[in-house]
């Protein structure tokens, strides 16, 4: 399996279903009569990143992910939005970076050497990186961000966060 069917779609689907969690957050604060701009700071617990630096992280995690499977240099994003609008583009924007990519671009990607540096001069093989730790930060970011809207009161369900599944008939 070249690396890209577990990456470029997988990003691009969840990160569109992440949009469609801020905007059932949006209407339910327009229902209830609120700002949706205080979902902003919104955390789960006080040692824990808000929700727009969940969305940061998570969008971050897709692009070094693509960039570092595919011996890139990812873009830089400095993390200085503010409210869903700045949040929003952020998504946008790295949604345009996926689309950069091709399939070729993910040749080699699985046996590549991967670091960060967060490694301390350390690497993963590109396949480990993806497995054991780009997919899970990302979803852990993902379902964070879920999470925080849902103990907000979002009226968010479980396929909001899965969103459409690639059946087959």
């Amino acid at each position: 399996m070249n690396l890209y069917d577990a990456t470029v779609p997988v990003f691009t689907k969840f990160l569109g279903n992440l949009e469609r969690l801020l905007d059932k957050g949006v209407a339910h604060a327009e229902a209830k009569k609120f700002d949706p701009e205080v979902l902003v700071a919104a955390r789960l617990a006080p040692d824990q990143w808000p929700l727009k630096r969940q969305i940061q992280g998570a969008c971050d995690q897709v692009k070094y992910t693509c960039a570092k499977l595919t011996g890139k240099e990812p873009p830089s994003h400095p993390d200085t939005e503010t409210n869903l609008t700045e949040l929003r583009a952020r998504i946008k924007t790295v949604l345009a970076y996926l689309e950069t990519f091709t399939r070729d671009d993910f040749n080699g990607a699985e046996e590549r050497a991967v670091s960060h540096t967060w490694m301390q001069g350390k690497t993963m093989r590109g396949g480990d990186y993806l497995d054991h730790f780009a997919l899970p930060n990302f979803h852990f970011h993902l379902t964070t961000a879920y999470d925080i809207l849902r103990h907000n009161g979002v009226p968010l369900g479980k396929m909001d966060l899965i969103g459409s599944l690639p059946f087959k008939e």
